[in-house]
């Protein structure tokens, strides 16, 4: 990617290379709102555009579009989407989510688009297919589009507000095609991430079907180990299994800082802790929430909310206590059981679907310390191979984590490209 230096000029958006332009997106495109339908003609007929189409790709092919309607003639015509449409997202819970834009990169028989995204089409040539991915993203389009939206009991976008936004624009399209193709190059490592990540999701998966499962079950075997699994409840392998509750239930508040408050939410997908989830308290409320400090060691069991998500104290993690919706399981160390293999036998599918069986049985959107204390558990008698068992999972799950922070660090750098070259601050040769 060769640079070139840039001389700027003031607009009504701000400062823009003097080989740049501003444009109105109404002088270049014609908007129209999308098709309302009862829900009954979803699901079968021709191809449409989504709202989750739009707000999850920068380009839309074929294989994009997932979704079905049941429509006549009439309204395959007066709601056509054809190649170098641009759709943007009408209505949202925030404002954030509206106007989001993804193009028809190509021509798909017969396809609409739906009510809560709007259509513009070209009146004029000024942008390049690839061009059009990417340009309605930056912060300066972005901020015009946020800005002249309204808000009642949902965020809203429409053709008049979108008309009247500005955007800066090359008016050259070799540069047009250079400035894309950079950001696709970061878009497809993106994508070779997203697909390397599900493969190793779905192998790892694979080896927990295995590998946790006792022999009687069909389970495979460590080359070298020979003995009993044992069944039991996991409160049988358990000094305490409790939970915390709410500082403001004390009379207490939360903090800006200070020692970390774990929420179900705080817990990751992976057993860590998402850091920008954490709530805080001081010491004086640490101490008298003295029965849900954590240790290291400590498992974490979602039991409101999001059920059945498992975490994992490390000492990084500490000073830290936890309330009401989170369970705390302290394995007890003469039981002989590696917290590492019962942290993933609790994120298999087979506890997975006992917890769901447990609480659509109860009725309720939770589970009880009860229901912690008997979850059914089998385990190698021999703790070698329960600890053979969690390294190789672990193994795995580190490889993950360090792909998903790969995958983190290229989209920070495609959304500073994004800013970069959008507007013009950086300016590629071509």
């Amino acid at each position: 990617m060769e640079l070139k230096e840039v001389t700027y000029k003031t607009t009504e958006i701000g400062l823009i290379p003097d080989e740049w332009e501003i444009i109105r997106l109404g002088d270049i495109l014609t908007f129209k709102n999308g098709l309302n339908k009862e829900s009954e003609y979803f699901g079968y007929g021709t191809p449409i555009v989504n709202y989750m189409d739009v707000y999850a790709n920068y380009g839309l092919s074929k294989d994009n579009i997932q979704g079905k309607v049941f429509v006549s003639s009439e309204e395959i015509k007066n709601f056509s989407a054809k190649k170098g449409d641009v759709f943007f997202t009408r209505t949202s819970e925030t404002v954030d989510e509206i106007g989001i834009s993804a193009v028809l990169l190509e021509d798909v028989q017969k396809c609409v688009f739906s009510g809560f995204v709007l259509r513009g089409r070209d009146k004029l040539n000024t942008l390049t297919l690839e061009f059009k991915k990417y340009c309605f993203s930056s912060h300066l389009v972005r901020k015009q589009i946020i800005s002249r939206s309204t808000y009642t009991t949902r965020a809203l976008t429409n053709g008049r507000h979108l008309s009247a936004v500005y955007i800066p624009i090359p008016k050259d399209e070799k540069e047009q095609k250079a400035i894309a193709t950079a950001l696709s190059d970061v878009d497809t490592l993106i994508t070779n991430l997203d697909k390397l990540i599900a493969k190793k999701k779905a192998i790892k998966q694979g080896a927990m079907q295995r590998l946790l499962k006792s022999p009687a079950q069909g389970g495979q075997r460590l080359p070298g180990f020979e003995g009993e699994w044992v069944e039991g409840y996991l409160g049988d392998f358990c000094t305490v299994i409790t939970k915390g509750t709410t500082p403001t239930s004390l009379g207490k508040e939360f903090t800006e800082t200070g020692i970390a408050f774990v929420k179900a939410e705080s817990i990751a997908e992976s057993g860590t802790l998402i850091q920008e989830k954490l709530a805080y308290i001081d010491e004086e409320t640490n101490d008298l929430l003295e029965r849900s400090k954590l240790k290291e060691g400590d498992l974490l069991f979602s039991i409101a909310g999001v059920l059945g998500r498992i975490g994992l104290i490390r000492s990084i993690d500490l000073p830290a206590n936890t309330n009401q919706a989170v369970a705390i399981v302290r394995l007890n160390p003469n039981k002989n059981i590696e917290r590492n293999f019962v942290f993933q036998i609790l994120r298999t599918t087979a506890i997975k679907k006992h917890i769901e069986a447990i609480s659509v049985q109860g009725a309720q959107s939770n589970f009880s310390l009860k229901d912690v204390n008997e979850i059914p558990i089998t385990i190698p008698f021999d703790k070698d191979e329960q600890t053979a068992i969690a390294s190789i999972l672990s193994d795995m799950r580190d490889e993950i984590e360090s792909l998903e922070r790969k995958k983190s660090k290229y989209l920070r750098v495609k959304q500073g490209m994004m800013q970069e070259l959008l507007t013009g601050k950086t300016r590629l040769n071509h």
